[in-house]
């Protein structure tokens, strides 16, 4: 098995472009073939190199592959298209010589497309078709540049077999000569595409369902040029939430959008597996029975159970997908990865193995209630931010706060925490805050809020047990180890206390 992947690089790789890139992968590897990247970049006017160097970037972060390709090599090469045109002009004169094809000589305008169905209308044959051989010669002679249009055969039906959708109809007379070969010697998409696909031997072309209407002028190409076919499999087109083509105004549609947002990319390529495709086994339940890696979606795809109906593209559910890849990843790459966004967010930090290590504890903190790595600074503010004033300039907390039981409570914290050690685990900050219930005669919410207040300057936020621990261990961290200096909890609540009496 060969299949391929084909992109123009005229832009960044589109989240319905990377399906169709991981619906092939998942196909050769789940039955030991070969995956062909191939860059279709005859469109001179919008190919660059650096959106053929995103687009790698982007297919390699997601996990994705290939076996032969324009920076790995392989046997059929070259794969780029601009670097074919040799091999294009070739498989064009077969067909000229065989009457397939004949020399157009139509206005540049009327043979934008590679149907001329609108200078033509529908099946009206081309005028150029009768030009013999010889006069076409004589008007390339003096001087005239033609372009060269296939020769659809008349009265016959077109069917294939789609693997997704059965079998498909078209008859010829729906069917215009398209152009193969542009005026200006590049190919256009559908002969370019069969010479392509013949050559590097591919046997499976899994692509999006736009190209179905393109599929009986290839197959009629290969039937000339003496190619068998390969398998077809259209895909249904990924929508956006009102079920039009996702595009720019639904929002993020980049696979480079989704990673600069911070969600991880094997949260990606899961979401976009179950757009129109399960990799659930057979009688598992539950969501998460959904939620698995690549090698093991590999094991389990066919073609076979691909769906025909178009997926919706829901940020939302991918968000759930990367709440679980978030929860279950490594600590220390997530905190690498978060780092950017500290930098972003105003907290410059370049941490060594001591930050990192650090960093990488409190990573649980934050983790288990965010969808995506952006929000990490956020959520860790409180080891980073602390102002206590500015926190009693709420009026609901200063309300709270300068209430005789409240107070009680951060005066006697901040007695407890003058000579405790370091709050470094749970079991200390529970012993800490039993002092100050002992104390104070306070608990439960009476007792814990004022502390939560006092210790990070925010009424709600983080698990106590887990940032009280995080705020004091990186108190202790070495000023050369990276990080923004982090105020501990023996010093917060004594600035606290300071604040709240200067209120009085």
């Amino acid at each position: 098995m060969r299949v391929r992947f084909a992109p123009s690089p005229t832009g960044h790789l589109h989240v319905g472009n990377a399906r169709t890139a991981l619906f092939n992968w998942l196909l050769a590897r789940r039955n030991g073939g070969t995956l062909i990247l191939r860059v279709e970049d005859t469109d001179q006017k919008r190919s660059t190199k650096e959106s053929e160097t995103s687009m790698m970037q982007d297919l390699r972060w997601l996990g994705l592959d290939w076996d032969e390709g324009p920076d790995v090599g392989g046997q059929t090469g070259p794969y780029r298209q601009s670097e074919r045109l040799d091999l294009y002009a070739a498989h064009a004169s077969r067909l000229l010589d065989s009457g397939h094809a004949y020399y157009c000589f139509c206005a540049a305008s009327e043979v934008e497309a590679d149907g001329h169905d609108a200078a033509h209308g529908g099946r009206a044959p081309c005028p150029c078709g009768r030009l013999s051989p010889a006069d076409a010669r004589a008007r390339i002679a003096a001087g005239e540049r033609p372009a060269i249009r296939f020769r659809v055969p008349a009265g016959r039906d077109v069917i294939f077999s789609d693997v997704v959708r059965g079998d498909v109809r078209f008859h010829t007379d729906v069917i215009a000569d398209p152009i193969i070969v542009r005026a200006t010697g590049i190919p256009a998409y559908n002969f370019a595409v069969v010479v392509d696909d013949a050559l590097m031997e591919v046997t499976h072309v899994v692509r999006g369902e736009d190209h179905i209407s393109n599929t009986p002028r290839q197959i009629l190409m290969y039937e000339a040029l003496g190619f068998r076919p390969p398998v077809f499999a259209h895909l249904a087109l990924v929508l956006g939430p009102d079920h039009s083509p996702l595009s720019k105004r639904h929002g993020a549609t980049s696979v480079a959008e989704f990673r600069s947002k911070g969600y991880l990319p094997e949260a990606l390529v899961n979401y976009l597996a179950l757009l129109g495709w399960s990799p659930r086994e057979h009688g598992a339940g539950g969501d998460d029975a959904e939620l698995v890696p690549i090698e093991v979606m590999a094991e389990r795809f066919a073609l076979e159970d691909v769906g025909v109906h178009a997926g919706v593209f829901d940020e939302e559910k991918l968000a759930w997908a990367n709440r679980h890849y978030l929860r279950v990843a490594d600590p220390r790459r997530i905190a690498e990865l978060a780092i950017p966004y500290f930098v972003s967010a105003g907290l410059s930090m370049a941490p060594d193995a001591r930050g990192l290590t650090f960093l990488s504890s409190a990573m649980p903190i934050a983790t288990a209630s965010i969808d995506r790595v952006d929000q990490i600074p956020a959520r860790l503010a409180v080891l980073f931010q602390y102002d206590g004033a500015a926190a009693l300039a709420d009026k609901t907390i200063r309300a709270e706060m300068t209430a005789e039981p409240a107070r009680a409570v951060v005066r006697a914290l901040a007695e407890v925490l003058a000579d405790a050690p370091r709050l470094v685990d749970r079991d200390r900050f529970r012993a800490a805050a039993n002092d100050v219930k002992t104390r104070t005669g306070q608990k439960g919410k009476a007792l814990f809020h004022p502390i939560r207040i006092a210790l990070t300057a925010r009424a709600q936020g983080p698990e106590l047990d887990l940032a009280v621990p995080a705020i004091d261990t990186g108190a202790d961290l070495p000023r050369d180890a990276g990080l923004p200096p982090i105020l501990g909890c023996r010093e917060r609540a004594r600035a606290f206390v300071d604040a709240l009496e200067r209120l009085r």
